[in-house]
């Protein structure tokens, strides 16, 4: 896990004034989750993020800003070894396009953002 992610989170929990355990409630989970999430050992579920984004009224964007990096970068790799479709069928008819699109949208946001 991005440990950006991490302290990001840690940062936000202690600026908010709350303890891992206040943290812990609202997510209704234990403190040593909360632990785990501020260390970098697990990811927390879909629920749990969105709860995060609420509680410290940040949007899901700028609190995860590494992870989207993260994820757009992975992506950017692998859309270029993506595999050939196979044989065509109605199923696959808009695939090309779709495919054309992203990583297009990848390399935009790429040359728009950089590394950053």
């Amino acid at each position: 896990m991005s440990t950006e992610f991490a302290l990001d989170l840690k940062v936000a929990r202690r600026k908010a004034g709350f303890t891992q355990n206040d943290l812990a409630h609202l997510l209704g989970s234990n403190q040593a989750h909360v632990s785990e999430l501020e260390r970098g050992l697990v990811m927390p579920a879909l629920e749990q993020i969105v709860t995060l984004s609420i509680i410290y009224e940040r949007s899901f964007e700028s609190f995860y800003a590494s992870l989207l990096k993260r994820a757009r970068d992975h992506l950017r790799e692998r859309i270029v070894r993506l595999p050939d479709g196979g044989r065509s069928y109605v199923g696959t008819f808009n695939r090309d396009a779709s495919i054309e699109r992203l990583a297009r949208r990848l390399a935009e946001e790429y040359a728009d953002h950089g590394s950053a």
